[in-house]
């Protein structure tokens, strides 16, 4: 099978990560980019790509550059396209796109030109064309233009790659699974030692923390990539893949405990732990973090501050009491934690030894390290 350019998007902040998870399951010629990351393989190594990475939103798979500087061009050169390739007459298609350029200033004007060119081209040569399906179509496309340089892709993913399958319910403000893995991975979780999150909401931290110690599959529980519609899938191909991908799976020693003071978000956690198949790998418990003691020996935290949608708070009282809470009684620990208040390092009342910054959507957080010693950190590196 012949490689190909492939292209793995991601949030800002993740592209170093990606491209690392990239490299560790087989991607040549890997190359970093603005929320993005470009790399070749074969028509294999896109379903595995799809299949396996945490840290990446959708793969798509290039399939026509070229450059235009007004609406009739853009047409023009679609219309010539063989868009018969890759879309069958009775199926549907949606193109998505991104315009930074002046020669284009609206996506979605852009987009209308795209649909217009494989109506007419499909007319011209078939007498019918196929529909348009904003929510649920067979073949996503997706346009991007930058200045005047326009990438034509396949969408080899479909619904969105965070969508991991397993969450049955969330309470507000959850944190987004490739934002999740992204965090535990520059965390440098690798599942040799126990984890917590003491404030573990509907539990994604604690899924995604548990599926990387026991290298099950990002997507296990998914039923259907984009990929299953084109004219080439190798269904063979995929269940073999897939199959090896799931033998990786192996068993976890130690303990991945959450922690969350609100009952309801206990529950939420559990039936989403139960829909995962991860119950013999996650307790979580009704418990308020700040009346909490160190449980656990190793044991690392990574925790996302609930925004006031969750929960009612002064933000300098409320993290002043995570300090105060890690300095004494988790002595000893490596804890880090995700924060849109770029205030609230100040108000911690100790120095974080790392800081990242990452973007939630379009929020800017940092995402902050703090490591505890008993006694002083000179003291601790001596004993």
């Amino acid at each position: 099978m012949e490689d190909f350019k492939m292209m793995a998007k991601t949030f800002f902040g993740f592209e170093e990560v990606l491209a690392q998870e990239i490299k560790s399951i087989g991607g040549r010629d890997v190359q970093i980019r603005n929320r993005m990351v470009e790399f070749y393989g074969d028509l294999g190594f896109l379903y595995k790509a799809n299949y396996s990475l945490r840290t990446a939103l959708r793969i798509l798979k290039p399939i026509m550059n070229f450059s235009v500087k007004n609406d009739d061009q853009l047409y023009q050169r679609l219309l010539k396209f063989h868009w018969e390739n890759y879309l069958q007459v009775d199926q549907t298609f949606v193109i998505n796109a991104t315009v930074n350029s002046d020669y284009f200033r609206h996506s979605h004007y852009a987009a209308l030109k795209v649909k217009d060119a494989i109506a007419d081209r499909f007319t011209n040569k078939y007498g019918k064309r196929p529909s348009v399906d904003r929510y649920n179509a067979d073949i996503r496309f997706n346009l991007h233009i930058s200045h005047d340089k326009v990438t034509l892709s396949l969408d080899s993913s479909g619904e969105s790659l965070h969508k991991r399958g397993y969450r049955t319910e969330t309470g507000p403000a959850p944190i987004n699974e490739v934002l999740a893995a992204g965090l535990l991975k520059i965390a440098g979780w690798d599942g040799k030692g126990n984890f917590l999150d003491p404030m573990c909401g509907s539990g994604t931290m604690l899924l995604e923390a548990a599926m990387m110690a026991s290298e099950i599959p990002a997507q296990l529980h998914r039923k259907h990539f984009a990929f299953q519609n084109w004219k080439d899938y190798d269904e063979t191909l995929f269940t073999s893949i897939r199959n090896s991908r799931i033998n990786r799976i192996k068993p976890f020693d130690y303990k991945i405990v959450g922690y969350d003071n609100s009952p309801m978000m206990v529950k939420i956690a559990e039936q989403n732990i139960i829909s995962a198949d991860l119950v013999d790998l996650i307790e979580v418990k009704h418990q308020d973090f700040f009346t909490s003691r160190k449980e656990l020996f190793p044991v690392l935290l990574v925790f996302n501050p609930p925004y006031d949608e969750r929960i009612e708070n002064d933000n300098q009282i409320f993290y002043k009491q995570i300090g105060d809470q890690l300095k004494k009684f988790y002595p000893n620990t490596l804890a880090w934690f995700i924060t849109s208040d770029l205030e609230a390092k100040k108000y911690v009342g100790l120095r974080p030894s790392k800081k990242y910054k990452i973007f939630n959507g379009k929020l800017e957080c940092d995402f902050l390290q703090y490591e505890m010693y008993e006694g002083s950190k000179k003291q601790s590196k001596n004993d």
